[in-house]
């Protein structure tokens, strides 16, 4: 089945006033990066299903990236029609044994974004998860003493989850109707891909009452703008290195929003921004990742980690509170 597109508007501004930030053909070039990249780092015999989230992405790469004027949010445009971007994720099948291997590489991110909630919005409480995938979250969270529950769009993900003990509900934010209200609402990792982000602060306004927390972690657009032009420079090696790394060269997401831009867009469904935490993408070699790779992964983002406070980095959390 071809995948439908439509014209995009800035998800912030909602408006037309955009530039070329890549083309086809660079978009093109960018994705024979990402899979020379990795395959090099990769140990021979590594099975396709563990090629997930290096490789191969829930969405295929896009036609075109514009960046707004006005805000410098990076975006698709054209974009997948909203139907397709849900059918994309909904039927996405994974392996278990990759599921298993994603929650284990990613506990310690897990925790520390645990740790984080508790510091902003306290001890204790029932939250939602938007995006709960492998529970890795949800099981953090209870460590912490939280009481999280998932709501995720792909059902054999969400069976893998419930086999942990967790309550989780198939479908979208869009059509999630509790008839209650939790203290926190967590978006990570798949606020860049919603829909319409717009309408998902709208929707997770509606989950929380005056003082409640919103979270929500996202790649940086401005990051990625601000690095691929060196791409084809001196400096290429070391820029590809660091996109590569962090799941931005080529881009796979729908929405590359900045601190800034989130904020903005975030002040117009009633809440305030509280804290803005630069990071990395979670770790993502196992034991497929020839050992000098997971070194200089880690090295990298230890790197990138240690600056976060002075310069933008790749990836970013808000804590936001509803007013």
């Amino acid at each position: 089945m071809s995948t439908s597109y439509e014209i995009a508007l800035c998800p912030v501004c909602d408006r037309a006033d955009d530039e070329e930030l890549a083309g086809a053909d660079d978009l093109r070039a960018e994705l024979e990066e990402v899979w020379d990249f990795h395959l090099g780092r990769l140990r021979e015999g590594t099975p396709t299903p563990s090629l997930t989230d290096r490789t191969v992405f829930s969405q295929g790469p896009p036609l075109r990236l514009s960046r707004c004027r006005t805000c410098g949010t990076v975006y698709r445009n054209p974009r997948e029609a909203a139907h397709a971007l849900v059918d994309a994720y909904a039927e996405e099948e994974v392996d278990p044994a990759v599921l298993r291997a994603l929650q284990e590489a990613q506990r310690d991110t897990y925790h520390a974004q645990a740790d984080r909630l508790v510091e902003i919005a306290g001890d204790g409480g029932e939250g939602v998860e938007v995006g709960s995938y492998v529970g890795g979250f949800l099981q953090a969270a209870r460590d912490r003493g939280w009481s999280f529950e998932g709501l995720d769009v792909n059902e054999p993900v969400n069976r893998f989850t419930r086999e942990m003990g967790f309550r989780v509900t198939c479908g979208t934010l869009d059509d999630f109707h509790p008839g209650r209200t939790y203290a926190a609402v967590a978006i990570w990792n798949c606020f860049d891909q919603l829909p319409d982000p717009r309408g998902a602060a709208a929707a997770a306004r509606a989950l929380l009452p005056a003082g409640g927390t919103l979270a929500i972690r996202v790649p940086n657009g401005g990051f990625y703008a601000a690095l691929r032009p060196l791409l084809g420079g001196p400096a290429g090696s070391a820029a590809r290195a660091v996109l590569a790394h962090n799941n931005l060269l080529g881009f796979p997401y729908r929405h590359g929003f900045t601190p800034q831009s989130l904020a903005t867009l975030l002040e117009g469904a009633d809440f305030e921004t509280v804290r803005t935490c630069g990071d990395t993408l979670v770790t993502v070699a196992d034991e497929w990742t020839r050992r000098w790779a997971a070194l200089e992964e880690q090295a990298v983002k230890v790197a990138l980690k240690a600056v976060a406070t002075l310069a933008p980095a790749p990836w970013f959390e808000v804590y936001a509170r509803a007013v």
